[in-house]
């Protein structure tokens, strides 16, 4: 696991995809620490990342090997160390690791982001209980995610957004990139993270902050 710092008394946990840690998530972090957030990086898979070629695998080692519940408690554990040295801790995911963040949405946390999380779909029963944003691409394959987002945009505390693209279009590195989301993804992401600093003690108005943004 990887940790940068900074005189930041914000937190965000960076939760990778199949693949673990790769180039992709330090590009992203990089963003988030210019930003002025610290930045903590777990390795959930506990190895090298696999490549993009590799996606099978990558993703049969993490249904085998590892699997949700496993991560999900890897990130508690994290959550409580780093308690008592934040003011505010967020999780930022994406795949696997977005549904991960979206399962620690129920904790004492202060705000969720989740780009194409698409096992959520499996997790409908949770109700967030910090504010948080969902990003789903439109053209997902194995489910229907208009579906979910009328069965998610229900909930408290949550805000989904449908890109028009496919899933991956946050990653520079993967085939299903798209620029122009990308960056419009990301000041909306900083924004909704800046957002929380305003007032912590408020979610619904910080919730509704972010609805006027987006």
């Amino acid at each position: 696991m990887s940790k940068e710092t900074s005189s930041s008394r914000a937190l965000v946990i960076v939760l990778h995809e199949i693949y673990g840690v790769n180039d992709h998530i330090n590009f992203f972090s990089e963003i988030l620490i210019n930003g002025g957030f610290d930045v903590h990086i777990p390795n959930l898979i506990h190895r090298d990342s696999f490549s993009y070629d590799h996606e099978d695998i990558a993703y049969q080692y993490f249904m085998n090997e590892i699997g949700f519940e496993k991560s999900l408690r890897e990130v508690e554990e994290i959550i409580k160390t780093n308690k008592a040295e934040y003011d505010q801790i967020f999780i930022i995911g994406f795949s696997i690791g977005a549904t991960i963040a979206w399962m620690c949405s129920e904790y004492d946390i202060n705000g969720v982001i989740g780009y194409y999380g698409s096992r959520i779909r499996n997790r409908k029963e949770i109700e967030p209980r910090c504010p948080t944003l969902l990003f789903f691409a439109n053209r997902e394959r194995s489910f229907n995610v208009m579906d979910l987002e009328m069965d998610l945009k229900k909930k408290k505390n949550t805000l989904i957004k449908i890109i028009e693209a496919e899933h991956g279009f946050m990653n520079p590195f993967y085939r299903t990139y798209d620029s122009k989301e990308f960056k419009n993804c990301v000041e909306i992401s900083i924004e909704f993270l800046k957002q929380m600093q305003i007032d912590k003690g408020n979610p619904v108005k910080k919730v509704s902050l972010v609805r006027e943004y987006i």
